[in-house]
């Protein structure tokens, strides 16, 4: 049995809806963030020794890192779906993106939470001008930039075809989903971008995503 130890409002979601996509049966461990500093709570550390979600374990296998599970599941258990064929244009697009989404979207709107509340932190009031000075300087010569240049990039790619490997729906858009639901949420995406909306309307339609939310419990990013 495939147990995901998930974590709420956390990328573990996309694991769930993986297993949903695949049909497969599997049980969650839930786990709650702490509600001042919103990291993952200890317990965590006894399934992997960094204590991060998502983590999932199935028999004596432990496999940590949302590409790696996303990865792991399709190979062992997709038999052949939600992952184009070796050798075609699709399959590259579909490993591009499965790494994208961590390596270079994820980062710029991970700074961008964090330079925000440093901004609203509560501070000596003299400190405040300097710390809120610096917030808006990186965000405005860094972390905004980026996130126009990732958005537009997206929009873009989407106009090439439906789903972010070609036509058909893959485990690429579910490990995708994460950053744009994210960018939803905290980056300015908005209907400016159609396709990228079009795509999340279509992402939180599948019945398989509406179950995984339901098994998750509250989800502040669908």
């Amino acid at each position: 049995m495939i147990t995901v130890h998930h974590l709420n409002n956390s990328r573990s979601q996309r694991v769930l809806w993986l297993l949903e996509e695949l049909g497969l049966p599997y049980e969650i461990k839930p786990y709650q963030r702490d509600p001042k500093t919103m990291l993952a709570p200890p317990e965590l550390r006894q399934v992997h020794a960094l204590g991060k979600s998502p983590v999932i374990t199935e028999g004596d296998v432990t496999v940590a890192e949302s590409g790696a599970i996303v990865e792991y599941l399709v190979e062992r258990h997709g038999a052949g779906r939600l992952v184009p064929a070796v050798g075609t244009p699709e399959r590259l697009r579909w490993r591009y993106w499965m790494h994208f989404a961590e390596g270079t979207a994820m980062p710029p709107l991970l700074m961008k939470m964090v330079f925000d509340r440093i901004a609203s932190a509560p501070m000596p009031f003299f400190v405040k001008p300097i710390a809120r000075g610096i917030s808006a300087k990186v965000m405005e010569s860094y972390i905004g930039p980026n996130l126009t240049r990732q958005l537009d990039f997206m929009e873009s790619e989407l106009a090439r075809s439906t789903w972010f490997a070609g036509e058909e729906f893959s485990a690429a858009d579910i490990q995708m989903s994460f950053p744009i639901e994210a960018s939803a949420q905290r980056a300015g995406l908005n209907a400016s971008r159609p396709k990228l909306m079009a795509y999340l309307q279509r992402i939180h339609a599948r019945p398989a995503y509406q179950r995984a939310v339901e098994r998750g419990g509250p989800y502040a990013y669908a």
